[in-house]
């Protein structure tokens, strides 16, 4: 959902099953696209669809949580994995 009256996004995702090893690096991934490709305005809220995943509240509060994103921004091997989640493959 956009609102750019309110300048917030909010992406909603569901993994691929409950216990997906990959849900905060998806998560991640959205968020950093979102980031990049919106104007600073905007306030990002990235998380799971209810009742998709065993660890839901621990992701989503890893995601919400803007110092443990910049973290991990700022850790080279974990941004190098998120851009090649974000590169196009052709």
């Amino acid at each position: 959902q956009v609102s750019d009256a309110e300048s917030t996004v909010a992406v909603e995702f569901t993994p691929t099953i409950p216990h997906c090893s990959m849900a905060t690096l998806i998560g991640l991934s959205i968020k950093v696209k979102l980031i990049r490709s919106l104007p600073e305005r905007f306030k990002l809220d990235v998380h799971i669809t209810p009742g998709t995943h065993a660890s839901e509240h621990a992701v989503n509060k890893q995601l919400a949580d803007k110092e443990r994103v910049a973290a991990a921004l700022e850790n080279s091997h974990l941004l190098e994995v998120v851009n090649q989640c974000l590169s196009a493959r052709s």
